[in-house]
């Protein structure tokens, strides 16, 4: 008897018993699945700046094939979703959810504005000769990066960012129609939000950082 007492004390946490992270696995694994990403465009974003301040004489600007206007104005609709986001994620922590779905509706119609206008940008530059590798052999946009004209670095960075938004906007469109719509998202329980939001701001800051280095800079 003695024996078995001693082994179910031991089975026992130490206490007290020691506190862990306070984070639900959705939210742990979402900062994991970040971690790799900024991993993935520290990488790609550092080996366009590296290419850029080494490269021999003046770095040919963007600007000559990519439509800078259109791009800042994406660039605002991005930041506003993200904005709506967080007002959607403090609307549901104070307990309404219907204020809640308005905000996330309203991150969602800007992150589908911003997927509308990109497509709109590659068709643009696929008749120019913009595929996701690069360029096309023979095209328009081969001869600039031929004649040092464009910059062929540039090229590979618009596809990861553009499919990454668009992840970002189905999964918040799914959110919205299987658990906000429905009216499953309360105070006590709003984890798909945070999750769905941290993925959501860190897609917007890594298209501000891509939109700097290559439009502004």
């Amino acid at each position: 008897m003695t024996h078995a007492a001693a082994t179910v004390d031991q089975m026992r946490p130490p206490y007290p018993a020691e506190r862990g992270l306070d984070v639900y696995n959705t939210k742990l694994g979402m900062w994991v699945f970040l971690a790799s990403e900024v991993m993935f465009f520290a990488a790609l974003i550092g080996t366009y700046v590296i290419l850029r301040f080494g490269a021999p004489g003046e770095w040919a600007r963007p600007g000559i094939v990519l439509n800078i206007k259109i791009t800042a104005f994406n660039t605002f609709l991005l930041i506003c979703s993200s904005v709506s986001m967080v007002k959607a994620y403090a609307a549901i922590q104070d307990g309404d959810p219907k204020k809640m779905r308005f905000w996330l509706l309203l991150t969602i119609l800007g992150g589908a504005s911003f997927v509308g206008i990109q497509v709109y940008e590659y068709i643009h530059l696929i008749e120019h000769g913009f595929v996701p590798s690069g360029v096309r052999e023979g095209s328009e946009l081969a001869e600039l990066v031929a004649k040092g004209t464009l910059p062929a670095a540039t090229m590979g960075l618009y596809g990861s960012t553009f499919f990454h938004v668009t992840c970002g906007v189905i999964s918040m469109t799914y959110l919205y129609l299987t658990k906000a719509l429905p009216g499953k998202y309360s105070k006590a329980d709003y984890g798909g939000i945070e999750t769905v939001g941290l993925y959501w701001h860190f897609v917007d800051l890594v298209w501000i950082i891509l939109f700097t280095i290559v439009y502004l800079i």
